[in-house]
């Protein structure tokens, strides 16, 4: 799977402003629901309400937020850059500043697992991380994602 795939550079946003983990969470999906044409509270409680099984806050400063949803078409990704980093609640207590959001067609397990496996091993390394901390504008970001 490549991340341009999922991922498109609408759905790239750097220097995120937000002050907590709800708030960013509502922030990505009222961006992505319109990227998408699906309504933004129906994303925004799947997303939170799979946040409330257990963190995704994957650890060195990343979180990996998704959901399956019930008539989505297809697998979609967004990528945001904090302008701060805020906490997360993430396994190794670290707050965080890069986060995929990932969502799905309900019934979509091998895709949504492929999906989450491909931008897991983007933010596990450590060098693509300092890239994407160091990038000035979206476009730097969505071509580092994709390299």
């Amino acid at each position: 799977m490549k991340i341009s795939d999922i991922l498109s550079l609408n759905n790239v946003f750097a220097e995120v402003k937000a002050s907590n983990k709800r708030q960013l969470l509502q922030e990505l999906s009222a961006k992505v629901a319109k990227e998408i044409h699906m309504d933004e509270r129906t994303l925004a409680d799947s997303i939170w309400e799979r946040e409330n099984l257990g963190s995704t806050g994957y650890g060195n400063g990343t979180a990996f937020p998704h959901a399956r949803i019930d008539g989505l078409n297809k697998v979609t990704a967004a990528f945001a850059r904090l302008a701060s980093p805020i906490d997360f609640n993430a396994v190794d207590d670290k707050p965080v500043d890069l986060i995929f959001l990932l969502i799905s067609p309900e019934n979509s397990g091998a895709d949504h697992l492929t999906a989450l496996a491909a931008l897991s091993r983007i933010l596990k390394n450590e060098d693509i991380c300092d890239k994407l901390r160091a990038a000035r504008t979206r476009e730097e970001i969505y071509a580092i994602l994709n390299n």
